[in-house]
């Protein structure tokens, strides 16, 4: 029998980490993951990961911010942008003027958010009216036990936090489905048509209040609201409340090689991202870690990246260490550490599966992101991505490239492209996610641990 022939050195081949990196990677991988579970389990809204990535900060020796405070070489500061975004900061040897290592993921999900008038009842049940945030599959929501999450804002200021659904012993939400015996009108509609966000309601009792005339069920609710978290319905008006799947993260597979959750998307890389910052204890390079609210919205506003706090930090680093906020600008390299799609061979007809990332192969990167014709992308350089592979392979990381999906099918945005308008180098690399937006994703340990290597190396590179 002729020997089996080496393969052509000059051909590229996605590997996975199983071949790529040995054992003792995928044992790490399945280590760290526990700790990230862990994470996603208290982390379900971007203000319980901020809380929960300043615990972590502040257990490694960071202390917070604030604007005027002196800056000096080895300072390891967190700035909290009002409890829904936060940046995590070293100040490394190298001169300031050379630029800053950023990552930059984001902590929100999509979501169904209370509205401000949300209680209402209707045949003798009640119910709480939802706002989708960021881009869901309205069908995916139905039909399963759901949690509430946030804070209400009282009128005399006192901030109240609310979490209902998560433990065994609490009662969970619950939004109802229409029995197939009688969904044949339904069943001929298209899936984007059949399921109406109006009807996206929460049911939350059906019990009514003793001695209480009309809506006595709403007023029980109210009633409980009131004796549990002192507050009205009228406090429902300044409150950040949201609907999320109720439930903890899971092994999937009988390897228990993947984990299924909610918000996956972004925390898988915000997870990473932040442990990287804090385990690279880099002494050369300034190094930044931000964890952004509103990028399944378009990053706006006063947490989203497209606000100016940003820049404001860049300048605030640059004006206490003697440097220039245009040139650490330009000098500055940032990973976009966003979620990119893995190839599902269920849904084979919307990838192009040379270009698409697989499961299992590492991190992927994604020299452009947006839609169709590269709409709404930042398009990295060829000289940025060369430097990507060079810091990646140096270490040793397992990594792929991807796109979303076929060109002509759709596309999306990430924090890219906002970052690179200030004149920062930017590129995506993320983790690759399975039923991406689906209220529970599923993502490959291994591709979440070489994200974390990834990072590890970039902050030291």
């Amino acid at each position: 029998m002729a020997d089996k022939q080496e393969k052509n050195p000059n051909v590229y081949e996605k590997k996975t980490v199983f071949e790529a990196a040995g054992e003792e990677i995928v044992r790490k991988a399945y280590d760290y993951a526990t700790g990230y579970v862990k994470f996603l389990d208290s982390a379900k809204t971007e203000r319980e990961a901020v809380v929960l990535g300043i615990k972590m900060a502040e257990a490694a020796g960071y202390r917070p911010y604030r604007f005027g405070d002196k800056i000096s070489v080895g300072d390891k500061l967190y700035y909290n942008n009002r409890g829904k975004n936060l940046f995590v900061f070293r100040v490394g040897t190298e001169p300031i003027n050379e630029g800053i290592r950023i990552t930059c993921a984001h902590i929100d999900s999509p979501r169904l958010d209370l509205k401000q008038n949300p209680l209402f009842e209707s045949s003798d049940m009640a119910f709480l009216k939802t706002h989708y945030y960021g881009g869901i599959r309205k069908y995916q929501w139905l039909a399963m036990p759901l949690a509430l999450h946030g804070v209400v804002v009282r009128v005399d200021g006192e901030v109240v936090n609310i979490t209902v659904g998560e433990n065994e012993d609490e009662p969970a939400m619950y939004i109802t489905d229409l029995l197939p015996h009688l969904a044949a009108a339904d069943n001929a509609k298209p899936v984007g048509t059949a399921f109406q966000a109006e009807k996206l309601n929460v049911l939350v009792g059906s019990r009514p209040l003793d001695g209480e005339e009309k809506d006595a069920v709403k007023a029980n609710v109210l009633a409980y609201l009131n004796e549990k978290y002192g507050i009205t319905e009228a406090d429902f008006q300044s409150a950040e409340l949201c609907i999320v799947p109720a439930g903890r993260a899971r092994d999937v597979g009988f390897d228990r090689s993947m984990i299924c959750a909610y918000g996956h998307d972004d925390r898988c890389c915000a997870y990473p991202s932040l442990t990287a910052q804090i385990d690279a204890d880099e002494k050369v390079h300034t190094t930044m870690c931000i964890l952004a609210d509103k990028e399944e919205i378009g990053s706006e506003g006063v947490s989203g990246m497209q606000c100016s706090l940003i820049l404001d930090l860049i300048s605030a680093l640059a004006q206490e260490l003697g440097g220039n906020d245009a040139a650490v600008r330009a000098n500055s390299k940032c990973l976009s550490s966003d979620v990119g799609a893995t190839y599902d061979p269920n849904f084979d007809e919307v990838y192009e599966k040379r270009n698409a990332a697989l499961i299992n192969c590492g991190v992927a990167m994604c020299k452009f992101t947006g839609a169709r014709g590269k709409s709404g992308t930042s398009d990295a350089s060829a000289e940025l991505v060369g430097w990507v592979r060079r810091c990646l392979n140096g270490a040793g990381v397992v990594w792929q490239t991807c796109e979303l999906g076929k060109i002509d099918v759709g596309g999306g945005g990430t924090i890219a492209k906002y970052m690179a308008n200030h004149n920062i180098d930017t590129i995506d690399l993320g983790v690759p996610v399975l039923s991406m937006h689906a209220p529970y994703e599923v993502i490959a340990k291994t591709d979440l641990y070489e994200a974390y290597r990834a990072f590890v190396a970039f902050y030291h590179f």
